[in-house]
């Protein structure tokens, strides 16, 4: 429960800190913004099955993979663009999320090794 309620936590409502730390006078613009970030999960319908609990989105999802994420890091230190920086910062801290999400499975699991919970990585 507590997993849970953490991960929604950060995605919906740290980002709010995010924002304003990015910029007081338009902070609810760009929450906003960064909510439009979650679309990144839209990946997960190309899973099968959709949704599962156990499952660690990075590595798995395309737009979760080892191939993507350092794009949106990279992104976020270089790019100059105000609006799409903030969007690679989403994406980041999207990803810092998920990543944290997988270590919490990965500590609640007593029988799985790192390779089973970041099945996409090994």
């Amino acid at each position: 429960m507590l997993q849970t309620i953490t991960h929604y936590f950060l995605h919906f409502f740290f980002i709010g800190a995010i924002a304003y730390w990015y910029d007081k006078n338009n902070w609810k613009k760009y929450w906003l913004l960064l909510l439009a970030t979650m679309l990144v999960d839209l990946d997960h319908l190309l899973a099968t099955p959709i949704f599962s609990p156990g499952r660690c989105s990075i590595g798995f999802h395309l737009l979760h993979s080892e191939y993507v994420i350092p794009l949106y890091f990279l992104g976020a230190v270089f790019i100059k663009h105000k609006i799409i920086r903030l969007i690679m910062i989403g994406l980041a801290f999207h990803m810092i999320t998920d990543f944290i999400d997988c270590l919490w499975m990965l500590s609640k699991c007593e029988a799985c090794s790192a390779a089973e919970v970041f099945e996409g990585l090994f």
